[in-house]
């Protein structure tokens, strides 16, 4: 009997994980998953509703308004929101949105621009997205409700989204897509390791095989998207090496990645020299994301300089083949998948342990498997990156992603290798906490964290240093 049939009868009591790779790998401008990719979809999910309607209803359509509450409320305006709803609206979806597109939109908040449904053109600006309550009874964080207005203020069309981290959008009535079902069901690290044991594939063997059952692509398919999301990382590392100048907002922040590169090339010891130049790429494409330029989900924007800066490392200056690194990059996503699965990876709903801590741990599992090693030690190696991140909160200074947000994805990155080199060198029988009890804490901690530590901006870094 094959693994498959043998467990066929016995499905896991929670729904299993059906979330394709490239869900959670997905292109498009900074920087926020939650704050700008999230709110653009769901803008050009909301203008298809409002292009499918009958000349005669679009004929009474005088307004669009935008609602926003939660985190988006509170620190919308530094992660370029109302600007992302503008462009979604206008139907620009965020992989193909036009470079500077967000920052041009922001330079002139008080032009109008005209939307055409049905013969009919209504004018929207940024004054059209409002800032309502933080405090809700919603069930997610980040709430938008969009809605096309007739003269009298009644909903023409209306629908009430929820940014759920990641740049995943869901709303009120929302259904999962029918997809194919996974070859290997799996709700925990536990029942991936039963399934290994049983089917013996190798981690990134088992997750091409669901990928493909999922969503019925072929390998050469996946390899060549895993390819352009490997270069897309590269690009946000090298683009945010060659760039300078001051990142937008009015916090003033300069970049350093360029800086850092130069310097730390005069640093005498090699392994110091390794680290820095780390630090530097995890910089850059950080710096990348602040900015508004593009860059892949890894698993949100917030966090997009972690993975990207050892990925960057492993071809550049470890010497791991881009075959090894695509390989690894298949077994990170297990991490990804699974915390967003049993908690989150929303600043929103988790505070920056379900962003920076995640891609610590997928960046962790990345490169042990990159190097060859077993499933066991590629757990550890996500499970110690992810345990030191549990109880970290978001707390952008101003609702911008920049300070502590920069700096700490080069530490995130750090502590990957490093969770890499611990889970390597220890002895596999003797540890003793699992990926599933990190996950789990982190969990526990996010529901128990204070929302004003959570992408509020009302609590933490963020009040302490205008205080100061």
């Amino acid at each position: 009997m094959s693994a498959t049939s043998d467990v066929s009868h016995a499905q896991p009591l929670r729904p299993v994980i059906e979330t394709s790779i490239f869900d959670l790998f997905k292109c498009g401008p900074g920087p926020s998953s939650s704050h700008t990719i999230a709110p653009m979809k769901a803008a050009v999910d909301f203008s298809g509703l409002c292009t499918a309607l009958l000349p005669e209803e679009a004929a009474r359509a005088r307004r669009v308004e935008v609602r926003l509450f939660g985190s988006l409320s509170a620190t919308g305006k530094g992660h370029g929101t109302p600007a992302a709803i503008l462009a979604g609206l206008m139907g620009h979806e965020p992989a193909a949105c036009p470079p500077g597109l967000l920052q041009c939109l922001q330079m002139t908040p008080d032009r109008e621009y005209a939307l055409h449904y049905a013969g009919n053109a209504v004018s929207i600006s940024m004054s059209s997205v409002i800032h309502d309550d933080v405090g809700h009874d919603f069930p997610y964080s980040n709430t938008m409700h969009m809605s096309l207005l007739d003269e009298n203020g009644a909903n023409l069309v209306h629908r009430e989204y929820y940014s759920v981290g990641g740049g995943f959008v869901q709303w009120k009535g929302w259904s999962p897509p029918e997809r194919g079902k996974p070859v290997y069901p799996y709700d925990s690290m536990r029942k991936l390791r039963e399934w290994l044991h049983q089917s013996g594939l190798s981690l990134h063997e088992l997750i091409l095989e669901n990928e493909s059952a999922i969503t019925g692509c072929s390998r050469p398919a996946i390899f060549a998207r895993l390819d352009e999301i490997m270069g897309a990382m590269e690009n946000s590392v090298q683009r945010g090496l060659d760039a300078d100048g001051e990142l937008p907002g009015s916090l003033n922040v300069a970049r350093k990645a360029k800086t850092l590169l130069a310097n730390v090339s005069r640093v005498p010891h090699a392994v110091d020299r390794f680290l820095g130049k780390v630090d530097a790429y995890a910089f850059a494409a950080a710096e990348e994301n602040a900015a508004g330029g593009v860059i892949v989900t890894a698993p949100t924007c917030g966090s997009a300089g972690v993975m990207p800066s050892l990925l960057h490392a492993m071809l550049k200056d470890l010497d791991i083949g881009a075959r090894a690194v695509r390989e690894g990059l298949l077994a990170s996503v297990v991490v990804g998948f699974l915390a967003k699965h049993n908690a989150s990876i929303a600043g929103a709903e988790m505070g920056c342990q379900g962003e920076v801590g995640v891609a610590s741990a997928m960046a962790a599992a990345m490169l042990a498997h990159a190097r060859g090693n077993a499933v066991e030690i590629v757990e550890n190696a996500a499970e110690i990156a992810l345990e030191h991140h549990l109880g970290l909160t978001c707390d952008p200074v101003g609702g911008y992603v920049q300070i502590p947000c920069i700096e700490r994805n080069a530490v995130g990155a750090i502590k990957a290798y490093n969770a890499c080199l611990l889970a390597t060198c220890e002895d596999v029988t003797k540890h003793r906490v699992s990926l599933d009890a990190s996950i789990r804490a982190m969990a526990d901690t996010g529901c128990k964290m204070s929302v004003k530590l959570k992408e509020t901006s009302q609590g933490g870094l963020a009040v302490s240093m205008v205080e100061c």
